[in-house]
């Protein structure tokens, strides 16, 4: 019992389900990796190496990204170890900005970000797996977003099951995953030990600052983005004082490195200028090292790191809903917990249902993935910078409270984060203009949804649900 938050203390003993710390540092680790690397890694180092236009650019833009991940994760880290709670972000801005706040946010949560990140990489594994198992027509879009509703129905199934069995399959899913980066750096290890890799870049002097360098951090602090998901296992973390500080850090660092070594390993197999023109950078690096075997070898890779994203973030996504359900009348069945399993039971069928929903839309507007991304990222950056400014409303408001851990270099790394987070907000309405969903700006209409949150907040009420 004094493992629990209070307010989950009192619900145990009031007779109710609750949930509890049975997720250890390492099942923690594996599930940050798994939301963090995913098809990103395969596609963004292009975009990057067009953008910066030198290596040492190039690497420096990874290395920033890292860097800022890191300021965010001390951030969290004094948030969830102050504050643990299985509603995460949901659970800091209730306490920092209201309850109005927190109930736009969930219905964020549920309508926009977490639901539209299982269905845009529902897609990412419905592409790969066309072109290795395709489902008729290798082209015909129904058949990708066939393969994303049978993956997302599946693991929401297993996640259903127990705790244990959602964890136990991430940490199989993002050992594959990692395995498959590590094939992609001994890849140019063979072809640079062959003599097959491509003649170094001529020399050039490198920019003052390259013009697109900013873009280029868009796109590398999309490919990080996803850390802040370990906040919603705080409560059922075990020794979370300790562990929630380690896994975020642990986790971000091994992924820094990932990402440093399997940029420098596309940049050393086909050179700077072939990586910046590829379309599939990784399958083309394959390609020229082991042939059509290893394109599709890749292509498997990819599937297997979209399926390891997904898993993580139906885990994480339903526990804010549960939050929510636990504070709202109007949706407190949200806030059943099955005890047996472990596991927010009503709130993973509905972000199925809801992820369910969002592939077919991706499927009519025949763009699933683009169009997923550009509906989750201004909303999710909203919240983003609204949680980091929470760690200063806190601290003024709550000064007595415990903090187990505090955020070195006050104020000056909490600002650093906010200031990523504004001027990733401000970029992704400003770079996001392509995609449509039923006729209109997919960013937008993720804007528009939030804004129906707004009606929902009068429907729900005023009084809060008893616990």
């Amino acid at each position: 019992m004094a493992k629990l938050p209070p307010d989950q203390q009192a619900a145990v003993a009031a007779g109710a389900a609750a949930p509890r710390q049975v997720i250890g540092l390492a099942e923690a680790v594996a599930l940050i990796i798994g939301v963090v690397v995913g098809a990103g890694i395969f596609k963004a180092p292009a975009l990057v190496a067009g953008l910066t236009g030198q290596p040492g650019w190039m690497f420096a833009a990874w290395a920033l990204g890292g860097l800022m991940s890191v300021a965010g994760a001390l951030c969290y880290a004094e948030l969830s170890t102050a504050y643990a709670h299985v509603g995460g972000d949901y659970h800091f801005l209730r306490r920092a900005y209201g309850r109005q706040v927190s109930f736009l946010f969930a219905w964020a949560r549920f309508s926009v970000i977490a639901t539209g990140s299982i269905a845009l990489l529902g897609f990412v594994f419905g592409d790969y797996m066309q072109r290795v198992l395709p489902l008729g027509d290798p082209q015909a879009p129904w058949g990708a977003a066939a393969y994303a509703a049978l993956a997302i129905i599946a693991l929401s199934w297993l996640n259903m099951r127990s705790v244990k069995a959602g964890t136990f399959a991430q940490a199989w899913l993002t050992t594959i995953e990692v395995g498959g980066l590590v094939l992609i750096v001994f890849a140019a290890l063979f072809l640079v030990a062959g003599g097959g890799a491509p003649p170094a870049d001529p020399a050039a002097a490198a920019p003052a600052w390259p013009a697109s360098f900013g873009l280029a951090m868009v796109f590398v602090l999309l490919t990080y983005g996803g850390w802040n998901e370990a906040a919603y296992l705080s409560a059922e973390l075990l020794d979370a004082r300790r562990n929630m500080v380690r896994a975020l850090v642990l986790s971000l660092l091994i992924i820094t490195a990932l990402y440093l070594l399997v940029t420098w390993a596309y940049w050393k197999g086909l050179g700077m200028a072939a990586m910046s023109r590829s379309d599939a950078v990784a399958a083309d690096l394959l390609r020229a090292a082991f042939g059509a075997p290893g394109a599709a070898i890749i292509s498997l890779v990819i599937a297997i790191a979209a399926l390891t994203s997904i898993n993580a973030t139906i885990i994480v996504g339903a526990r804010c809903s549960y939050a929510a359900g636990r504070d709202w009348p109007l949706l407190r069945r949200l806030a059943v917990w099955d005890p047996r399993r472990g596991t927010p039971a009503n709130a993973l069928r509905v972000q199925c249902a809801a992820a369910l929903l969002l592939v077919l839309a991706g499927a009519w507007t025949g763009s699933g993935f683009k169009s997923m991304v550009e509906f989750t990222a201004p909303v999710f950056w909203l919240f983003f910078l609204l949680a980091g400014l929470s760690l200063f409303v806190l601290r003024v408001r709550e000064p007595a409270t415990a903090r187990p851990f505090r955020v070195p270099l006050f104020p000056f790394v909490p600002l650093a984060f906010c200031a990523m987070c504004a001027y990733m907000l401000w970029s992704s309405l400003s770079y996001v203009y392509s995609q449509s969903l039923g006729g209109w700006n997919a960013a937008w209409v993720g804007v528009a949804v939030l804004a129906l949150g707004g009606l929902l907040l009068l429907a729900a009420g005023r009084k809060p649900a008893a616990a």
